[in-house]
Parts: C-alpha cells; sequence; structure tokens
C-alpha cells in the first residue's frame, strides 16, 4: 500500500491574495463547495480528475479547501506539532447519522427477533461471535470462522496464538457490555487492553500498560516496509489518554458533537496515539462500540464492524492516512466509518431476514411431517420462534389439555430426537429448543 500523495496546503492559497490577487479571484468565483461532483475527495483522487472550466486542478484543490475550512470544527486531538483535528459537517453525514440515530439507537423497523427477550440473546453472542473473529482476523489471526466458532461454541481453551487473540476479544466484547454505563478513564482503556492482549504478546508485561519512551514504535507497511505512521512521544501519553477519556465522556468540547461522531473519533484517537506496543487496532474498535452503547445505541450489540472493514483492509487503512496527510481533516474518517455502520446495520437485517426465512422453510417441513403429532409440531414451531423458552411437562400438557403421561411421552420423544434439551431443576424437568433445531428439522424433514 501506497502512502497518499500529501495536498497542496491550504497556506498556498492564501499567500494568492497577494501574489496573484486575480488568480484568487477566479478560485473563489469558480468555487461550488467542498463537495467535487458530490464527494468529499481528497487530493489523492482528485488529481486524477477533470477539473472545471477555467481552474487547473490545484485551483480545484484550493477552492475546495476555502470551502471546507469555514465549515471545520475543531476537536481536543492535536498532533505531535501541536495542531489540532478537525471535521466538517458536510453531505452526507447529516443523513447518515439521521439514519443511524433511527436504526440503531430507537425501534423503527427492528425485526421482531432483536426486539423479543426471549431471542434476542441468540443474536447478541452471534455478533459478538462474528466481531471477535473478524477483528482478530485484521491483526493477522489465521483461524478458520469455523474453528472459532466451534471453540467460542464449545468453551474450549484456545490452542494457538490466532485462538487466543479471537478468545481474547470475545471476552473483551462482553466486557464493554458489562461497562458500557461507567465513564471512561485511563485504567479502564488500560484493563481493555489487557484484555484484549492477554496471553497474545511476546513479553506479558507489555499488557495493559503505556508503550515507555524507549519503546519506538512506527507502524510500517506490511509489503514495503515504509513508515505509515509515527505516533505522538510516548511521554505524553498520560495526558493525552486522560484527555482522550475526557472526550469521550463528554466533558469536552464545550458544544454538542453527535454521538455517533464522538464514538467514530475515538476509535480514530486511539489508534493514533498508539498507546500500545501492540493490540491497538482491537483496543480501538472496542472502543468504538463502548463509546456507542454508552450513548443508548443499543443496535451496537447487534452489529459487527471489523466483518466489513475486513473485506477492505486499505480503504480503512487509507481512511486513517488520508485524514492526517491532509491537516488533521477527520471528515474522511467519518465519511467511511458511517458508511461501514450502515452496511453493518444491513448485513443484521439480511441475517435475520434470512433466518426468518429458513424457520418459514422449517415450519412447512413440519407441517408434512408424519413422524410427529399435532402437539409436537405446535411446539417445534413455537421453540423455532422463541430459542429461549422452556418447557414442561405440566406447562405442556395444561395447554394442549391432555394426561400427564402422554405430555411426558411428547416431549421425552422430542428429546429422543435431538429436537429438544432436557435439564432437572430440582424436581421439575424443563426442555429447551436444541442449539441447532431448525439444521436438525431440515435433516429430519430430507431423511
Amino acid at each position: 500500500m501506497k502512502k497518499p500523495i500529501t495536498p497542496p496546503k491550504y497556506t498556498d492559497v492564501l499567500s494568492l491574495i497577494q501574489t496573484d490577487p486575480d488568480r484568487f479571484t477566479n478560485i473563489v468565483t469558480a468555487s461550488s463547495g467542498p463537495l467535487a461532483n458530490g464527494k468529499y475527495y481528497h487530493w489523492d483522487t482528485l488529481r486524477h480528475m477533470s477539473p472545471p472550466p477555467s481552474l487547473t486542478k490545484e485551483d480545484w484543490w484550493y477552492g475546495l479547501k476555502l470551502s471546507r475550512q469555514s465549515l471545520y470544527e475543531l476537536v481536543p486531538l492535536v498532533d505531535a506539532g501541536g495542531q489540532a483535528f478537525k471535521f466538517a459537517l458536510v453531505p452526507p453525514i447529516p443523513e447518515s447519522l439521521s439514519k443511524i440515530d433511527k436504526g440503531a439507537g430507537g425501534v423503527i423497523e427492528m425485526p421482531d427477533q432483536i426486539l423479543d427477550p426471549t431471542t434476542r440473546n441468540r443474536y447478541v453472542v452471534s455478533s459478538l461471535i462474528r466481531e471477535s473473529i473478524t477483528s482478530s482476523q485484521l491483526e493477522g489471526a489465521t483461524t478458520t470462522r469455523r474453528v472459532a466458532q466451534d471453540m467460542l461454541h464449545s468453551g474450549r481453551k484456545p490452542r494457538d496464538k490466532s485462538e487466543q487473540m479471537i478468545f481474547n476479544n470475545y471476552q473483551t466484547m462482553q466486557r464493554i457490555l458489562e461497562i458500557k454505563n461507567k465513564r471512561l478513564t485511563p485504567g479502564i482503556v488500560n484493563q481493555i487492553h489487557r484484555l484484549i492482549t492477554n496471553s497474545t504478546l511476546d513479553l506479558p508485561n507489555d499488557e495493559g500498560r503505556f508503550r515507555r519512551v524507549d519503546e519506538d514504535i512506527k507502524v510500517y507497511d506490511d509489503d514495503s516496509g515504509e513508515v505509515m505512521h509515527t505516533p505522538p512521544p510516548a511521554q505524553e501519553l498520560e495526558s493525552r489518554m486522560t484527555t482522550m477519556c475526557d472526550f469521550a465522556n463528554g466533558k469536552t468540547p464545550d458544544r454538542f458533537v453527535h454521538p455517533v461522531v464522538r464514538a467514530i473519533i475515538l476509535h480514530f484517537w486511539l489508534a493514533y496515539d498508539h498507546p500500545f506496543v501492540d493490540g491497538n487496532g482491537r483496543t480501538a474498535r472496542a472502543l468504538f462500540y463502548w463509546s456507542m452503547l454508552h450513548d443508548k445505541y443499543w443496535l451496537a450489540e447487534f452489529i459487527s464492524i471489523s466483518e466489513i472493514l475486513r473485506k477492505a483492509p486499505v480503504k480503512y487503512a487509507m481512511a486513517y492516512l488520508h485524514t492526517e496527510s491532509d491537516e488533521n481533516d477527520l471528515t474522511y474518517f467519518i465519511i467511511y466509518q458511517l458508511n461501514v455502520i450502515q452496511r453493518s446495520v444491513q448485513v443484521l437485517h439480511d441475517y435475520i431476514k434470512q433466518k426468518t426465512q429458513g424457520v418459514h422453510q422449517v415450519e412447512k417441513i413440519l407441517q408434512r411431517s408424519v413422524g410427529l403429532n399435532r402437539r409436537q409440531r405446535r411446539l417445534l414451531a413455537h421453540a423455532l420462534r422463541h430459542p429461549g423458552f422452556r418447557y414442561s411437562i405440566e406447562s405442556h400438557r395444561s395447554r394442549h389439555q391432555v394426561v400427564y403421561q402422554t405430555a411426558r411421552s411428547d416431549l421425552l420423544d422430542l428429546y429422543d430426537l435431538d429436537l429438544l434439551d432436557g435439564a432437572k431443576v430440582g424436581r421439575t424437568w424443563y426442555f429447551t429448543p436444541t442449539e441447532n433445531l431448525e439444521e436438525r428439522l431440515a435433516d429430519l424433514g430430507s431423511g
């Protein structure tokens, strides 16, 4: 991956007021706002495009920067030279934020499975597993999805570093759900890092601590070896992390920053400061989830941004580089991450739609099944839509108005077919749908 070409500086256009006022006037007159062809392009892309009539490519860029400059909002994050980072609320940001507000913070058009407390846990666990696997794969984990899923479902211990990374991510995401209502502190940031890097670093004492002055940490391109990012000095980390937490908690700045924008900037901030020897990317994404959940965007429990990021890791990295190379303009990173969030929400809806269609197909199989009686078919149809429900012999007897022995036979037959799991609590047996009920019923129907 090549670093983007550094754009002409904004100060260059200002000097034209003195050196070439006619050219400056032409730039201002021909300027059409902060977007080019409806997009917030970086110079690295714009320089390959055809400019409007009467403008050179450089003049076109100068006009864009003039328009953007008046829209910038500063944030407390500064670079190594003390220059502040900033962003502009340009299209499509407002529209994207509105869609996320409706789709991730409210209940508009939310699938019933997400709203139903008996089924939502299955989708939370599924999302945590997907995020844990893909976030680790972004950082080099090579374990396949199936093996990782089997490990997390079965509860067996990790067998290598890749599995340990995924296990750590899963544990961390569960911890994020537990601390979502707490205020962020540097201590909590270190705790998250310790969880996410447990038993995966070359030196165990690197877990949960900021890098030291003697640790020269840079971000390199894997292929070329080129330095892509040099983090701020280690001696500044303590104060920088305190400033970051103040921003995360809404203490700064003294004006409104949309919560989703704040979460995205927090994601960038941790990765930019690179406070740890390793595990910065995973920690940054974990903080994004904490921030979204902290601000009541509850659907963040069910989405996996890393699943989208992993499909185009170069674009993810370039969003960082565009920001850093263009005078700390966070707008590039914000627009990219908003798109990722919206795509993640859509993936969730598609997944639930697919699962719902699967349930409908299995219900049709149930209707044709000659090996099950009417009561058993009704129970299984209910179980497909309520996978966390518990059935007892007495509840089944009462619902269908049959004698105890008949209800007992119904449930034990389903247990023998591995369609229900059974466990005794005190003197009462309870039965729950087996985890792979849809697959088991589909196999039963094809047998």
